[in-house]
C-alpha cells in the first residue's frame, strides 16, 4: 500500500512539467505590420507590443532583423518582462530604393517560444519628379513597307513638374512626332506624344525610345514594335454609306475572326467613305468593320461586318 502514493506523485510530476514549461510565453501584437508608402530617404516608425502571457518572468536576450530598409529603435538588452506585462519594440522603416520590400524581425528569449518572428513590409516612393508613359509598349501591327502608321502615348508628370530636355528613338523606322523641346509638364498633368512607324523592309521591327528629363526615373522608355509587310498584288477595297450622325471621318478596323478582336488599320481619320487595304496576305481571311467619328471625337459602334478571302497566291 505504501507504493501507491509514490505512483500518484510520479504521475502528478509528469503533468506538472509541461505546465511549468508554458509559464514562459511571449507574444507579439501585431506580428505583421505594413508601413505603406514612405518617401525614399525618409523614415516611418512603429512599435510592436511584446506581451508575457505566462506566469513567470521572460528575459528578452537578443534581437535581429533581415531587410536593409528596417531597423530597431531604442531597445536596450537584456529586458525582463513580468507576467502579464508588455513592452514596446520600436521598428523603423527607411527605404533607400523605389518599390516594395519586406523583412523579418526576430526576438530571442528564455520563453518556451524562444524565437519570436515578426514580418514587416513597406514601399519606397520617389520624393522627386517622376515621368510615366502609358501604354508602356506600342504595337503598330502590320504596316506596308514604305507607308507609315501612327499611334499615341500619354506622358504624365507626378510629384513635381517634369522638364523633358531631349528624346531619342534607337531606330530610324520609329519616329517621335509633335514634341517641342524642351517641354514642361506640370505635376499631375499629361501630354500626348505621337510615334510613327515606317518600315524599310518586310519583317518584325523592335526598338526603344527614351525621354530624357529631370525625373528621378529618367530616361523614361517606350517599347516599340511593328511588322513591315511587302505590298503584294492583292488588296481589299472597302466602301460604305455615311451614317446619320454628322460624321467628320471614319475609322477602319480589321480582324482575323468574325467575332474579333478588331484592330484599327487606318493611320488617320479617313474623311472619305472608301478605303483600300494593301497589307493583306495571300491565303488569309479578314473581317472588316467601320465606325464614324463626330466633331466632338465621339466614335460610333461597329458597322456590320464584311468578309474578304484573299486568293493564294
Amino acid at each position: 500500500m505504501r507504493s501507491f502514493p509514490l505512483v500518484v506523485i510520479a504521475w502528478l510530476l509528469c503533468w506538472l512539467a509541461p505546465l511549468s514549461a508554458w509559464a514562459h510565453q511571449l507574444q507579439c501584437h501585431p506580428c505583421d505590420h505594413g508601413f505603406g508608402k514612405v518617401q525614399i530617404g525618409n523614415s516611418s516608425s512603429y512599435s510592436i507590443k511584446l506581451t508575457n502571457t505566462g506566469n513567470k518572468t521572460v528575459d528578452v536576450l537578443s534581437k535581429s532583423k533581415q531587410g536593409r530598409a528596417f531597423s530597431f529603435g531604442h531597445f536596450p538588452l537584456k529586458v525582463k518582462i513580468r507576467p502579464g506585462a508588455s513592452i514596446q519594440l520600436p521598428v523603423i522603416f527607411t527605404p533607400t530604393a523605389k518599390g516594395y520590400t519586406d523583412g523579418i524581425l526576430t526576438v530571442a528569449s528564455n520563453a518556451l517560444n524562444s524565437l519570436l518572428y515578426m514580418h514587416v513590409a513597406g514601399t519606397g516612393v520617389s520624393s522627386g519628379p517622376e515621368l510615366g508613359v502609358t501604354p508602356a509598349m506600342l504595337n503598330f501591327g502590320n504596316v506596308t513597307v514604305g507607308s507609315s502608321a501612327s499611334l499615341q502615348v500619354t506622358l504624365t508628370a507626378s510629384n513635381a513638374a517634369v522638364i523633358i530636355s531631349s528624346d531619342q528613338s534607337l531606330s530610324s523606322e520609329f519616329e517621335i512626332l509633335g514634341l517641342n523641346l524642351p517641354a514642361t509638364i506640370p505635376a499631375g498633368q499629361s501630354i500626348p506624344v505621337t510615334f510613327q512607324f515606317t518600315p524599310n523592309d518586310s519583317g518584325t521591327a523592335s526598338a526603344k525610345a527614351g525621354f530624357i528629363s529631370n525625373a528621378a526615373d529618367s530616361p523614361t522608355v517606350e517599347q516599340l514594335t511593328g511588322t513591315g509587310v511587302a505590298q503584294g498584288s492583292h488588296n481589299v477595297y472597302l466602301s460604305w454609306d455615311p451614317g446619320n450622325g454628322n460624321p467628320v471621318g471614319y475609322n477602319v478596323y480589321r480582324g482575323n475572326a468574325q467575332a474579333g478582336p478588331f484592330q484599327e488599320i487606318n493611320t488617320a481619320l479617313d474623311a472619305s467613305t472608301n478605303y483600300t487595304d494593301y497589307t493583306v496576305v495571300s491565303g488569309a481571311t479578314y473581317y472588316y468593320v467601320t465606325t464614324e467619328v463626330n466633331a466632338q471625337g465621339q466614335e460610333s459602334a461597329y458597322s456590320n461586318k464584311v468578309q474578304a478571302v484573299i486568293p493564294n497566291p
